[in-house]
């Protein structure tokens, strides 16, 4: 953290206040075990937050190319990327448009049509 820089833990976030949380953090770090999705991950990267989650899980689909990938049970590994997240300001700059576009590929309609389409086919 930089001298004079503001850090805050916060419990429960209502959903209208995240989006300002995701945009003014340095970056989103979330190196889960296991996810079914990682919605979060999502979250951040449609506010153009960079991001560091797992490989090896449903947050490495989400994030694709778009977020720096480390193995969520080596904390060396999870060092040396918040390192490089907080030192390089370029590489948050890259991360943060990669993920605006990653994020534009997903969406609740497109969501609702694959899911209908496939309790179609199931049904």
């Amino acid at each position: 953290m930089q001298p004079g820089s503001l850090r805050r833990f916060l419990a429960y976030v209502p959903y209208g206040q995240l989006g300002d949380l995701y945009r003014g953090a340095l970056a989103l770090t979330y190196p889960s075990l296991w996810e079914g999705f990682g919605l979060p991950v999502l979250e951040a990267m449609a506010c153009g937050t960079p991001v560091l989650t797992s490989f090896g899980s449903g947050t490495q689909e989400v994030a694709g190319d778009a977020a720096l990938l480390v193995n969520p049970t080596d904390t060396g590994a999870i060092a040396e990327a918040l390192e490089a997240l907080a030192s390089h300001p370029q590489l948050r700059a890259d991360l943060g448009r990669c993920g605006l576009d990653r994020a534009a590929g997903f969406s609740w309609q497109r969501t609702g049509a694959a899911t209908r389409e496939l309790l179609g086919r199931l049904g």
